[in-house]
């Protein structure tokens, strides 16, 4: 028996929440957001949600904080109230901190996946976590749905490529850069890029590559700097590829990371909507839908 859904967006997801309650064919909760003077979220959710399934759709990119305490506010609100809640967090913060890389490092992610069962929320869906790893730190079911297909669907679509290549930045995107060339039928390479932990500098291997004439796709889970695109384009240029593309799931695109990858010699950046901008090509609300639909 279908499920009956009842979405409730947070203000930082109110284009996703709407897509997806319109999939799933469920009522969109009203919710009422305001912000006081000193920052502070009042939060009033005008829809009863007693035994209904309910998804709260919350990114949670920059301010995170914030959007993570609206997130939660939402949560605990609408449990108390009844509802059997799903947390749908379409970019998860903290998802690169699943481990103590230096002594004294809080492992973040297993505080969120702490904060997030606390206040009632039952499962967590979100798309293209960094690490499949971190999905272990949460004690309620937690999933991951891939954008990737979605990505290269739209780069077929929209681009005519000239015996493209995939690249993934680093090795722990090289399973989603495998993924998505399979979709689009070309070639693909991993780099080897290595970050100083104190730092934060990045150093990527030159692999002496021929790449002349060949377009290139620059596949990542999210680009937030540009730092790791920046340093991949540059090589791809010195090898000769003509036409870069760098796309991402999540595009948080900080500062003047545009400016950085662009000087590289990147043409175009394709995102999806997990973070809003005007590179926010592909939208994952069909994504999420598809997964709630199987519960």
């Amino acid at each position: 028996m279908p499920r009956d859904w009842l979405v409730a967006a947070g203000p930082a997801s109110l284009d996703i929440g709407a897509g997806l309650a319109s999939k799933l064919g469920a009522k969109l909760a009203k919710v009422e957001t305001v912000d006081f003077p000193d920052g502070e979220s009042k939060i009033r959710i005008l829809d009863e949600p007693r035994n209904k399934s309910l998804a709260i759709v919350q990114s949670l990119y920059p301010p995170q904080d914030k959007h993570l305490l609206q997130l939660l506010l939402m949560a605990h609100k609408l449990s108390e109230d009844g509802a059997e809640v799903n947390a749908v967090v379409p970019y998860l913060a903290y998802a690169r901190q699943d481990k103590e890389f230096l002594k004294g490092e809080v492992v973040t992610l297993g505080v969120v996946s702490h904060l997030l069962r606390s206040v009632g929320v039952r499962r967590l869906v979100t798309v293209d976590i960094h690490s499949a790893q971190g999905l272990g730190l949460f004690s309620i079911p937690a999933y991951s749905c891939s954008a990737i297909p979605l990505l290269a669907e739209y780069i077929i679509t929209n681009y005519k490529l000239r015996n493209p290549i995939a690249v993934s930045p680093d090795f722990g995107s090289s399973s989603r850069t495998e993924a998505f060339a399979s979709i689009i039928k070309s070639e693909f390479v991993s780099f080897k890029k290595t970050r100083d932990r104190q730092t934060g500098e990045i150093f990527t291997e030159d692999q002496a590559l021929n790449l002349s004439g060949r377009d290139a796709i620059i596949v990542d889970d999210m680009i937030s700097t540009g730092g790791s695109v920046t340093k991949c384009a540059q090589l791809l240029k010195k090898y000769g590829a003509s036409k870069l593309i760098a796309t991402c799931t999540h595009g948080l695109l900080l500062g003047s990371a545009v400016d950085r990858m662009t000087s590289a010699g990147v043409d175009d950046i394709v995102a999806s909507n997990t973070v809003p901008s005007r590179y926010s090509k592909v939208d994952v609300a069909p994504l999420l839908a598809s997964y709630l639909e199987t519960l």
